[in-house]
């Protein structure tokens, strides 16, 4: 019982977090408004949580993962593959080795295979993190294209190179041979089963759906289900949980372009994964904030090890580490941009040299999150010989604090950064979506054109259906007629796609309206009002999202 109760106060506190961020009159990240709120609960309740690594790792990351790959735009993804690749891997390596050697440099008391798992906790970034900050200044679109890739693939990467330094620290022992072998079965075994998990289940439900029909419950509860048997059956046969995840999601996103869910499944399922996205980073931000006291009670403990008394070197810590990551991302960042700019002088391009604010934007928009204190939780309790793991509290500590300064940091320089930064003109994404509606419009004509003639064949009232069709299609015409002007005409057709849009918004809210009154009073069931509020609801979204 009093675990359950934990529980829901946990949720209380996320959703009472939402509304404290939106009421704050200066626009504070929501992580940092969690963390925040789950520091004040900690000063006045003692809820008693304690963080199981296995269990926290095993419920927090499959989904948020899944979710990361699922969502991700692919087009940006394989354009600028080999800037996400080279962050994502190449930065991940250096900011392992940098940082782990400044780290056991600066803390003796921690051991070098910690520092290294330390250093690779705090490599992984989190697009989410960057998202909240950007709501003031946009972050060019293309540049956060790279943002979201390198943190999909630097989670992997990032918690694999963990994962091998945790083991050194356990067994005293590491081999670059095995290593490299292992990461080779870790990658390759994990990603397999991401995919195989993936398109099994969906071929099986597809099946299923096809020859008995579609329950929207299942469909969904089979979504939530995927990430969890991935990983569960990757760690198995002692592959990469983390990379099945991912390679889930994303396969997760091509099978969906099948379109065989139906689309109040497809309506739903969203809604569902939105909330589990909300739910589990704002669980995990508060937990953060709970446990900070706890943190930094050990973790000063750990610095009295180190020969220091005074818990300010706490904070020293915590800022040259995170000065540490800024300075290695911005010497990577700079160096990649050169080794470029090379290659296209080579081949005899002129591309566009990003000014150094654009540069130092990239860097310091490598904003720590969830994964990074996901991750951090999972170290382990104790050495293999029942001894207490060296330093663990500090370290939990430590990347407790690079994940707050580093959202600090980022949302007081970005906005600085980026106001009127000039940028060369991102390609417009309006022409293909005309070409996209305009084809849909033309298939949806001959499709109306088919079934009028054959629902309206030998009947007597076939006028009926030919008068019917003809209207629809005249919609569509419209539409084609409005996607294919150019120049002020196009301009002009979109404007009054504007206000036609703003006008329809208008009318379907004053439905509702009106819905909602008549069954107050008692002239309408309530099943016939929520159906007809689900219509008008759908609509909304439709047009409050073009």
């Amino acid at each position: 019982m009093e675990t359950i109760a934990v529980a829901l106060f946990l949720l209380l506190a996320v959703v009472v977090s939402g509304a404290l961020a939106r009421m704050s009159p200066v626009a504070l990240p929501l992580p940092l408004v969690q963390i925040a709120l789950g520091a004040c609960i900690a000063s006045v309740a003692n809820l008693g949580v304690e963080l199981k690594p296995d269990i926290f790792f095993l419920l927090f990351l499959p989904p948020l993962l899944f979710l990361d790959g699922w969502r991700i735009p692919k087009e940006g993804l394989f354009r600028d593959k080999g800037t996400i690749l080279e962050l994502a891997l190449g930065l991940v390596v250096f900011t392992v080795v940098g940082v782990g050697y400044f780290i056991n440099w600066m803390i003796p008391a921690m051991p070098l295979a910690v520092a290294f798992a330390l250093a690779a906790i705090v490599s992984p970034t989190d697009p989410t993190a960057v998202s909240a900050i950007a709501t003031r200044v946009p972050i060019p679109r293309r540049l956060m294209h790279v943002l979201e890739g390198e943190s999909l693939l630097n989670d992997a990467s990032g918690l694999v190179c963990m994962r091998f330094a945790v083991a050194a620290a356990l067994t005293g022992t590491f081999s670059l041979l095995d290593a490299v072998g292992t990461f080779l079965w870790l990658a390759i075994g994990g990603i397999a089963i991401g995919v195989g998990v993936t398109w099994i289940a969906s071929v099986a439900k597809n099946w299923v759906s096809q020859h008995f029909g579609e329950e929207t419950g299942s469909q969904i509860l089979i979504s939530l289900l995927i990430p969890f048997g991935a990983y569960l059956l990757a760690e198995h046969l002692r592959c990469s949980g983390i990379l099945a995840a991912v390679a889930a999601g994303i396969t997760m996103s091509y099978v969906e372009q099948s379109g065989q869910a139906l689309p109040v499944t497809r309506v739903r399922r969203s809604a569902v994964w939105d909330l589990v996205q909300f739910t589990a980073s704002g669980i995990i931000f508060v937990l953060l904030g709970e446990q900070l006291p706890q943190l930094v009670t050990g973790a000063a403990r750990v610095v009295g090890e180190a020969g220091h008394h005074d818990p300010i070197w706490l904070v020293v810590y915590v800022v040259a580490i995170n000065l540490a990551l800024a300075v290695l991302r911005f010497i990577w960042v700079w160096t990649s941009l050169r080794f470029t700019l090379f290659r296209a002088a080579r081949k005899g391009q002129n591309p566009y040299v990003p000014s150094w604010s654009l540069i130092a934007a990239a860097s310091l928009a490598g904003v720590r999150g969830t994964i990074t204190l996901a991750g951090v939780l999972t170290l382990p309790l104790t050495m293999n010989d029942g001894s207490a793991f060296p330093a663990r509290d500090l370290a939990i500590f430590l990347a407790a604090g690079v994940i707050i300064v580093s959202l600090v940091a980022a949302s007081f320089s970005l906005p600085f950064l980026l106001k009127g930064l000039e940028l060369p003109p991102e390609p417009s994404q309006q022409e293909e979506e005309d070409r996209a509606r305009i084809a849909a419009a033309e298939a949806a004509i001959q499709a109306i054109g088919q079934a009028q003639h054959h629902m309206g064949e030998g009947r007597s009232d076939a006028d009926l259906y030919t008068d019917a069709g003809v209207r629809i299609m005249e919609l569509y015409r419209q539409r084609i007629d409005g996607r294919s002007t150019t120049g002020k005409e196009a301009s002009l057709a979109r404007k009054i796609d504007e206000i036609e849009r703003r006008l329809r918004v208008t009318g379907l809210r004053a439905e509702r309206t009106e819905i909602y009154r008549i069954a107050r009073a008692r002239r309408l069931s309530d099943e016939t009002a929520r159906k007809l509020v689900r219509e008008l609801d759908l609509l909304e979204s439709r047009f409050a999202t073009r």
